[in-house]
């Protein structure tokens, strides 16, 4: 079985390809599936389909449809969903892919410092698991596909 596993959250680093490098290295049956992470092109994609908007909330309105669309069917199609929320930017879409995973009871989990513990209790209470790095991610991953642990 090759699971699927969705990578939700913030763009600005690279725990995405940390996490899909460690899989690879492991040989784990895993393929990812994101947002579209191009800010510009998933803050745009709307306007520049469909049309020109004079106000930024009509903007933003059919950018956000379009994204959902992606969104909403690569969660659906999860067998795991990872949410990062990253230091610099508050990431009010990755809390919303988060609940929808939990709405749909795909197994959760969430990645980010110990500084957004408080901040994102209830996120981790949902959560079947909470990381604090991308390669905990790979270890969790390896573990429950294959029962592996870490090498002590």
């Amino acid at each position: 079985m090759t699971w699927t596993v969705y990578l939700s959250g913030e763009i600005h680093t690279d725990w995405r390809e940390r996490i899909e490098s460690g899989a690879r290295e492991k040989g784990l049956p895993v393929a990812f599936t994101a947002p579209v992470t191009d800010h510009a092109a998933s803050d745009d994609c709307g306007v520049a389909i469909l049309g020109e908007e004079p106000d930024k909330f009509w903007h933003d309105h059919k950018g956000a449809k379009l994204n959902a669309i992606r969104t909403r069917t690569l969660i659906e199609q999860a067998d795991i969903v990872v949410v990062r929320f990253g230091e610099k930017y508050k990431q009010w879409n990755a809390a919303f892919d988060a609940g929808m995973a939990a709405a749909l009871g795909t197994p959760l989990i969430v990645l980010h410092g110990a500084d957004h513990a408080h901040a994102l209790k209830e996120v981790d209470a949902a959560a079947l698991a909470v990381a604090e790095h991308p390669e905990q991610v790979v270890r969790m991953l390896d573990y429950v596909i294959n029962g592996n642990l870490p090498a002590t």
